[in-house]
């Protein structure tokens, strides 16, 4: 019996969503299990994941990788939600997205992209739960993806210990107006909400293309955010300007690669 899964990428730490907010987007990775005696790489993040619930004994894993690594699209979100799932089913058990989210929280380290990806569309989270509040939200993201990579870890300590009170208020007043816009589906309330002064100033520096792209939006715009770690940055544009919006970002930012998604109401199960 062989069990195949897939996995979408995540865009996470929405504007002042920081550790909380991520959405599921539809670009997939996929694990296909089978049982066939070979070698395990034990130190996989997948087979970790899968072997949290299921023993690995006698079993090959194929996973097939169509999500860019250290990008913020939350590309090893993906492979532990494959891991996660798979291991369910070879155990007979309902995956379910919250208890696999308290089974590889530890192995992702971020519960907000775990938690996209397991549940898809739109996520809240908060100590291991998730609040799946929509299926979509009020704006086309847009990528804008570049060569560099960044590592989450770097990308975290970069953040300092401490952020002036003026900067925390301001964030989450943000941060509340961010769920007010996803339970109105409101453009107008998501465009003033994606601003954050908690996380994306000091994760600028390794994301240059944030501040390039925030300084020349194309029209149809409501604004641009740092997705998970960076450096890719998000564009989110209202569902009429989109295909104008992609074809102008993908002619300034001809070095990068330029990506518009749909949100994902699906999150990571079995094909």
């Amino acid at each position: 019996m062989t069990i195949h899964v897939r996995a979408p990428a995540t865009t996470a730490n929405i504007g002042p969503g920081f550790d909380c907010a991520a959405a599921a987007l539809d670009l997939w990775n996929e694990l296909a299990v089978e049982e066939v005696n070979g070698e395990v790489d034990e130190s996989h993040l997948g087979v970790q994941a899968f072997a949290r619930l299921a023993s690995t004994a006698g079993k090959r894993f194929r996973f097939t990788d169509r999500i860019p690594r250290e990008r913020g699209l939350g590309s090893s979100a993906a492979v532990i939600a494959l891991g996660l799932v798979a291991g369910a089913l070879a155990a007979g058990k309902h995956p379910d997205p919250e208890e696999l989210l308290a089974e590889g929280v530890e192995l992702e380290g971020h519960a907000d992209n775990l938690a996209a990806a397991l549940a898809g569309g739109v996520c809240l989270t908060w100590e291991n739960r998730i609040a799946r509040v929509a299926d979509r939200l009020p704006a086309v993201p847009i990528a804008i993806v570049p060569e560099t990579t960044v590592s989450t870890a770097a990308a975290r300590n970069s953040l300092p210990d401490s952020v002036p009170h003026a900067d925390a208020t301001f964030t989450a007043g943000r941060a509340a107006l961010l769920g007010a816009a996803l339970a109105q589906g409101s453009p107008e309330l998501f465009a003033a909400a994606i601003h954050d002064r908690l996380h994306e100033p000091y994760r600028s520096a390794k994301a240059p293309l944030l501040d390039a792209v925030r300084s020349d939006l194309p029209k149809g715009a409501l604004g641009a955010t740092l997705s998970g770690s960076g450096p890719t940055v998000i564009v989110w544009v209202r569902e009429e300007s989109a295909a104008a919006s992609e074809a102008e970002l993908a002619s300034k930012f001809t070095e990068a690669s330029v990506l518009r998604f749909a949100v994902s109401a699906e999150g990571a199960s079995a094909l």
